[in-house]
């Protein structure tokens, strides 16, 4: 059965419950409720809307305000854009499929798909469950990916280009023997799921997900009346902008979503332990060596403090969420916000209570540089074949830009080191020995990556 819900206004401010009376909603952790204020009051985030789930019972905790200038507190109904977390609901569509005995988890997609061309490796060629593992060999974004309006970069990306894509790639190694994370193997995976129920995705995720679930303001086609509910985004930076037209790419990203509706999607999964619910969060290959991340039909595994636990996060343009649940069934949590800043660690720290939160940075302050001396940072930096970070001289200073990707802009620190404000990284540029830049590092999430300049 679908679980029902009812409205129920509680004491606590900006709180609502979301289920049959109890005698007490799902309490917030006092040190994920004090950071999701601090975060929202300075600015940080624009708005949160965290969602605990206790069983039958849960409870949507918000903060901030969903309307810009207004004093309007995120709650159960408002609309924010989920991201990858959309890739779960993609990968549940293809689990069901699989229960129906409609496709096959080993089938290569090539057969849903009789008007593609799709690449394959000596032979071994693409399948289902390795799209939905992201064992494909595709890589994270496609090589002819050149958006024209950068702050809506996949609206202009056609299944004409997706098209155009499989048939011209060569895979760099076979199918099924390394995790490379695609979010255009979700879109073909998206596609094919569509083209073998003989629909359109979004008429596939109303059908097979959203009404079967009571998922009223869950849809990768907004309606007027979700629209009117929605959190408009914002960049790291605070500025304003526009949800993302995913277009093709929509199966990878594209859905939205209200906290009401992500707990009837979670509760799907704590209580129906009949497949296709149990399939889709079935381990299925490891994320890497020596980790014990698991990873399922899109669902990440992983075990802390003794518990299991399946999670996913997502982010677009102006957006952030985080779902994850026990896989006991006991506990869930959904965080979303209208702010492109992750919410991970919120999330894990509701999902498991006691997991500390990392200390919030403080922001950096940016010094002058003359716009003439900022012109010799200006280049191509390539990682490789797939992705290059272009550095140009804007109106208003230095920006970058990687492969796929709108441009930020950068601020200066001290001589050769910048860090960004639309993104929690810093690039330092490093010269050679006759003083000219030679590579830039982009320093983000703890790890240093460097890119030669393109000569």
């Amino acid at each position: 059965m679908t679980p029902t819900f009812a409205l129920l206004p509680l004491c606590l401010a900006g709180t609502v419950a979301l289920a049959a009376p109890a005698l007490a909603a799902p309490a917030l952790d006092d040190a994920v409720r004090q950071r999701a204020e601090e975060l929202t009051r300075t600015g940080l985030h624009a708005s949160i809307v965290i969602a605990v789930i206790e069983g039958k019972d849960s409870a949507v905790y918000g903060f901030g305000s969903s309307q810009a200038g207004k004093s309007a507190k995120p709650g159960a109904d408002t609309v924010y854009q989920i991201g990858s977390v959309t890739k779960t609901m993609t990968a549940l569509l293809l689990a069901n499929a699989v229960v129906e005995g409609k496709v096959k988890l080993d089938e290569p997609v090539a057969a849903l798909l009789p008007d593609y061309t799709v690449p394959a490796f000596d032979g071994k060629t693409i399948s289902l469950l390795d799209l939905a593992t992201h064992y494909s060999s595709l890589p994270r974004l496609p090589d002819n990916f050149a958006p024209k309006d950068p702050a809506n970069p996949y609206a202009d990306y056609t299944e004409a280009k997706q098209r155009q894509f499989l048939a011209a790639y060569h895979l760099p190694h076979a199918p099924g023997t390394a995790f490379d994370y695609s979010n255009i193997g979700y879109a073909v995976l998206g596609t094919a799921l569509a083209a073998q129920a003989g629909t359109s995705y979004e008429a596939l995720l109303q059908k097979r997900i959203a009404v079967p679930l009571g998922m009223r303001s869950t849809s990768n086609k907004p309606t007027h009346g979700m629209l009117a509910r929605l959190a408009p985004g914002h960049l790291l930076s605070g500025e304003a902008t526009p949800a993302w037209d995913l277009n093709v790419v929509a199966p990878a990203g594209g859905v939205y979503s209200s906290a009401r509706d992500m707990v009837a999607y979670l509760q799907a999964y704590m209580f129906k332990p009949l497949r296709p619910y149990a399939l889709a969060i079935q381990p299925q290959r490891p994320v890497a060596s020596g980790d014990d991340t698991k990873i399922g039909l899109s669902w990440l595994l992983e075990q802390r403090q003794g518990q299991a636990y399946a999670w996913h996060s997502g982010q677009t343009g102006g957006y952030s969420s985080y779902a994850a649940f026990t896989t006991d069934g006991k506990r869930g949590v959904v965080v979303l916000t209208n702010t492109a800043r992750d919410v991970d660690a919120l999330g894990l720290s509701t999902l498991l209570p006691g997991t500390p939160l990392p200390p919030l940075k403080k922001p950096q302050a940016a010094i002058d540089v003359p716009r003439a001396a900022l012109a010799e940072y200006v280049g191509e930096y390539p990682l490789d074949k797939d992705f290059t970070l272009t550095v140009s001289l804007g109106k208003q200073g230095l920006e970058a830009a990687g492969t796929g990707m709108g441009s930020a802009p950068l601020f200066a620190s001290a001589k050769d080191q910048f860090f960004f404000r639309a993104i929690d990284a810093e690039l330092a540029f490093t010269r050679d020995a006759a003083g000219k830049i030679a590579s830039a590092v982009l320093k983000q999430s703890g790890q240093d990556t460097v890119l030669p300049r393109k000569p």
